[in-house]
């Protein structure tokens, strides 16, 4: 019980000082439709924690509540509660566990469930996407919703959303256009191509964690 009221206490203050910072920091939120009940949320460019503490304070403001993967050493005691709270879903590292298969196992058994995933995978700069999102959402038939955070504009908010095909670069393509607009905190670490990648076989690409 004790636990349980310290987790509530310590989400809560994440929470209250995530939209603080967000409303103080002048942000605005756009949202081109409401989400689905079910969806991948495409979270780039990701160049800095602060993204993470404003996309609290934007899904606060849109009315939503978004789910978000990490390793299950943040799970344990004292922080576990709280980072459930938040919305995170641990997973194991250590083993080879299938994570297309673990996440559209979670979006089988929920009647609600955003799961945002910033497919970068690092604050640093990288050469290319890691494609789990995208393997999510096709194996769990939900759609894609293009998310961002513009430091430039300072707006935040959920884009188009489609469905994926398949094809995926096809499909990034249609992306591309989007994300080359947005500017993130760091604008040095931000991808140059996000479509001319090689994704791999589905398989390999599919145990990439975000």
């Amino acid at each position: 019980m004790h636990k349980e009221i310290k987790g509530n206490w310590l989400s809560e203050i994440v929470r209250r000082f995530s939209v603080f910072m967000y409303k103080i920091g002048g942000w605005t939120a756009v949202q081109e439709n409401p989400p689905p009940r079910k969806a991948v949320i495409i979270a780039a460019p990701h160049t800095s924690n602060w993204d993470f503490i404003y996309y609290f304070g934007l899904c606060n403001s849109l009315g939503i509540k978004s789910y978000w993967i990490g390793k299950n050493t943040l799970f344990k005691w004292p922080w576990g509660g709280m980072m459930r709270r938040l919305g995170g879903i641990p997973v194991d590292r250590s083993t080879n566990n299938n994570m297309v298969d673990a996440m559209a196992a979670e979006f089988e058994k929920r009647s609600d469930f955003l799961l945002t995933i910033p497919p970068e995978g690092t604050r640093g700069s990288v050469k290319q996407w890691r494609t789990g999102f995208y393997y999510i959402a096709l194996k769990a038939k939900v759609p894609l919703i293009i998310g961002m955070m513009d430091y430039a504009k300072k707006t935040g908010g959920l884009g188009p959303s489609f469905m994926p095909t398949g094809d995926y670069k096809k499909d990034m393509i249609r992306l591309s256009d989007f994300y080359h607009s947005v500017t993130p905190k760091f604008p040095g670490k931000k991808m140059t191509d996000i479509v001319d990648t090689d994704p791999g076989t589905q398989p390999d690409s599919a145990s990439e964690k975000s």
